[in-house]
């Protein structure tokens, strides 16, 4: 119970990813604090716990994003472990991205990060501890193909904690991000249609099709990500700062 008293929050936390290190760290002892944009997916995990507590909350809105947290941490404490996991992957040939749809993305998955982040470390005073995750991707690492407002901003939240860990060295508090590979969450799952009908293939087809952008060609399983973020946000790794951890099947970069 080494998180036993401390108030996490996981935006995302309603499925997928999110929903996995959501429900370790209250399994932990953290009392968890679980964001998104439906309710009903949000309540499914927090039904999982009583340490889980649901609250609807949109990253593209700075006063959702400043008002929830305020009050996450006025009815549960300083939030010591955040983990900006909410984000959207929409792909498409660069000539036919839209302006509207860079922006969306970069809304979400930049100024989302950022708005969560800074809301969050609004709550601790300077001598608390604490541990800040960005779920990026390996797409921060290297290109991915029809897809370059993803990979943008997955790169620039590696900018943000590097930066960030530099700015706030002195203090007992780390920045570090995850970057998985292809996991098999909904987000994978909905591509399969796509593939199924553009290539001719099975479900089983499409499958392998997204698995070959793992180095060891097998999607990967949520519980690799979960077990990487509990190290960051345990004590052992009070020492590991503006890093990318890379979960991929093999080397990337």
């Amino acid at each position: 119970m080494e998180h036993a008293g401390k108030h996490a929050l996981v935006t995302g936390g309603g499925s997928g990813i999110g929903a996995g290190i959501a429900l370790a760290l209250a399994q932990a002892g953290a009392e968890v604090t679980i964001t998104g944009r439906r309710a009903d997916k949000l309540q499914e995990v927090a039904s999982l716990s009583p340490r889980l507590h649901a609250v609807v909350m949109d990253v593209d809105d700075e006063a959702s994003v400043r008002d929830v947290i305020a009050q996450a941490a006025s009815a549960r404490g300083p939030i010591q472990i955040c983990v900006a996991n909410a984000g959207i992957a929409e792909g498409g040939p660069f000539e036919k991205t839209t302006l509207a749809q860079w922006r969306k993305t970069m809304t979400t998955n930049l100024d989302g990060v950022f708005l969560t982040f800074q809301a969050a470390m609004a709550t601790l005073e300077d001598a608390t501890p604490a541990r800040m995750i960005v779920i990026s991707s390996i797409a921060g690492v290297r290109g991915l193909k029809n897809a370059i407002p993803y990979t943008v901003t997955k790169h620039g939240v590696i900018g943000l904690i590097r930066g960030l860990s530099e700015e706030f060295m002195r203090r007992p508090i780390t920045f570090n991000a995850l970057c998985p590979g292809y996991v098999d969450t909904d987000i994978v799952r909905n591509q399969l249609p796509g593939l199924m009908k553009r290539f001719v293939l099975d479900e089983q087809g499409a499958i392998d099709v997204v698995a070959k952008g793992n180095r060891h060609r097998k999607l990967l399983e949520v519980d690799e990500t979960t077990a990487a973020a509990m190290w960051l946000c345990s004590d052992g790794a009070r020492s590991v700062n503006g890093q990318t951890i890379q979960i991929s099947g093999g080397q990337v970069s």
